[in-house]
């Protein structure tokens, strides 16, 4: 009979030394470990990239544009300008610099009130074409007439001005008044 051969003794058949019990390895335990210190790893880099996605986000759905200014105070103008025929227009508008906004061939009569910044001088300014005619501007501040012009002839041109009072330091008025305590 052919002798038959036995196979070597493995680490985890020989007792330990010393009483104490013997550790196995096993290929499953050891990547159960790892997992678990990797998959805190990765809950931790997903939370930090979704905080940085949210700053993104917030940095551009936040595209209000913010003004160095506060808002000045304005005051209502109406500006009429009457005759027939067209004219090219220009007047001062609602913005914050008080800019003049220009209306070509405007058909005749017209009439606009807009909110024009305190301290802007309220103006509309007529031009005929070619053709010429006859035009009158008119300009009322809060209601009250200022100024009335007639253009006429070819290219005729005509400007109807105002003042308006500058705007009132908010910071003097916010002070308590002397006596006050």
């Amino acid at each position: 009979m052919p002798p038959t051969e036995k196979p070597e003794p493995s680490a985890a058949d020989c007792p330990a030394p010393d009483g104490a019990p013997a550790e196995t390895e096993s290929p499953q335990s050891e990547s159960t470990a790892g997992r678990h210190v990797d998959r805190r790893g990765i809950a931790v880099g997903a939370l930090l990239l979704a905080a940085c996605a949210g700053l993104v986000l917030y940095g551009v759905l936040d595209t209000q544009e913010k003004s160095a200014e506060p808002k000045r105070p304005t005051a209502a103008v109406t500006y009429e300008v009457t005759g027939e025929g067209t004219a090219d227009l220009t007047y001062q508008a609602r913005s914050e610099s008080g800019t003049a906004v220009v209306a070509r061939r405007v058909n005749l009569p017209w009439k606009k009130t807009v909110r024009v910044p305190l301290g802007k001088p309220p103006l509309v300014t007529i031009t005929l074409d070619a053709e010429g005619g006859r035009a009158r501007c008119a300009l009322a501040v809060s209601g009250r007439h200022v100024q009335t012009a007639t253009a006429y002839g070819s290219y005729g041109r005509a400007t109807c001005q105002g003042a308006l009072p500058a705007p009132e330091n908010t910071t003097e008025s916010l002070a308590p008044a002397q006596g006050d305590s």
